[in-house]
C-alpha cells in the first residue's frame, strides 16, 4: 500500500540533527530521506517548513516563508508547508509568503503555536489565512508538548482552535499532533468541526525499540481512547515527524493502532483530501 506521510522536517535544525544521531538513529540527509521513504513505500512526503538561526528555533527574527533547508537537493516527492514567523508578517512577509503559495511543490502552511506566543485566532495570523482560503491550501498548526523548553503551552493547547475552525469555515485546518497530551480534547475539536483534520506524528522519538515497548505498556492508552472517541477515520492523517522516529517503523506503529479498515483513508486517501495539491505532483 501507498503511503503519505503528512509531516516530516527537511531544516538545518540543530536539535533534528542532534535527534536523528542520538535518538532514532536515522540519517538525517537527503539520501537518508530518500532511502526511508523507498523502504516504507512513501509515495509522497510533506516538509513542515522551519528555520533557525544561532540562538535555535523558535527564531523571531528569521523571514517569513520558512522553509526546507537541510540540503539544496530536495527528494523528490516532498512537498513544503510553509512556515509562518508571526513577527515578521508585513505586507512585504505577505507578498514572500504569496509568491511561495503559488509554486506547485507548496502544498500548506504550518504555523507554530507554542513556540510562538500568539494563539490560532490571533489578529497576526488573519491576513494568512485570507491567502490560505485565497489559493484553497490547508493551514497547519503545531498543537500540545512543545519541543522546545522555550515554549508556552498555552499557546498550543488543541482546544484553542476551536475558535478559527468556526470563524474561519473557508479553510481546511489541520492539527499537528492531535494536541498531545491532550489528545481527548483534540478529538473533540476534530469531532466537533467539519473543517478540522488531525495528523498522528510526533507522539514518540526514538527508535523501533522504543516504539514496539510502548505497544505493550499502558503509555497509548489515552490516545487509543481519542482515537474511538474520536471515530472519524476520514479525518486523521498518518504523519511520521522524521526524523524524530523511523519511518516505517512508525507507520507499523500507528498501523497496530487503527482498524484494518481505516488504513488507507489514514495513510493516503486523507491526505489527498487534505492537501489538493498533491494530486497535481
Amino acid at each position: 500500500m501507498k503511503i503519505i506521510d503528512a509531516h516530516i522536517h527537511f531544516s538545518d535544525i540543530k536539535s533534528f540533527r542532534d535527534t536523528g544521531r542520538d535518538l532514532s538513529r536515522v540519517d538525517y540527509s537527503s539520501e537518508g530521506l530518500r532511502k526511508e521513504m523507498e523502504d516504507g513505500n512513501v509515495a509522497f512526503a510533506v516538509g513542515m517548513g522551519v528555520t533557525e538561526r544561532e540562538e535555535g528555533f523558535p527564531d523571531q527574527f528569521v523571514q517569513t516563508p520558512m522553509g526546507l533547508d537541510l540540503e539544496r537537493n530536495l527528494p523528490a516527492m516532498v512537498g513544503v508547508c510553509a512556515g509562518i514567523n508571526p513577527f515578521d508578517l508585513d505586507q512585504e512577509a505577505l507578498d514572500r509568503l504569496e509568491t511561495e503559495l503559488q509554486k506547485a511543490e507548496v502544498v500548506g502552511v504550518k504555523i507554530y503555536l507554542g513556540y510562538y506566543p500568539f494563539s490560532a485566532s490571533d489578529d497576526i495570523y488573519q491576513s494568512v489565512y485570507d491567502l490560505a482560503a485565497q489559493y484553497k491550501i490547508p493551514v497547519i498548526f503545531h498543537t500540545g508538548d512543545t519541543y522546545s523548553e522555550r515554549g508556552l503551552l498555552k499557546y498550543s493547547h488543541p482546544l484553542t482552535l476551536d475558535e478559527v475552525a468556526v470563524t474561519r469555515r473557508d479553510i481546511t485546518f489541520l492539527m499537528a499532533h492531535l494536541g498531545d497530551p491532550w489528545v481527548l480534547t483534540g478529538a473533540e475539536v476534530v469531532y466537533k468541526n467539519w473543517n478540522m483534520y488531525a495528523d498522528l506524528s510526533g507522539w514518540l522519538v526514538g527508535t523501533k525499540k522504543e516504539l514496539t515497548a510502548r505497544l505493550v505498556d499502558n503509555h497509548f492508552d489515552h490516545v487509543r481512547h481519542a482515537l474511538t472517541y474520536c471515530d472519524h477515520y476520514d479525518k486523521l492523517l498518518f504523519g511520521s515527524d522524521w526524523p524524530l522516529v523511523p519511518i516505517k517503523d512508525y507507520a507499523e506503529f500507528i498501523g497496530e493502532l487503527i482498524p484494518s479498515k481505516h488504513v488507507e483513508e489514514v495513510f493516503y486517501k486523507n491526505a489527498c483530501h487534505v492537501f489538493p495539491k498533491i494530486k497535481q505532483l
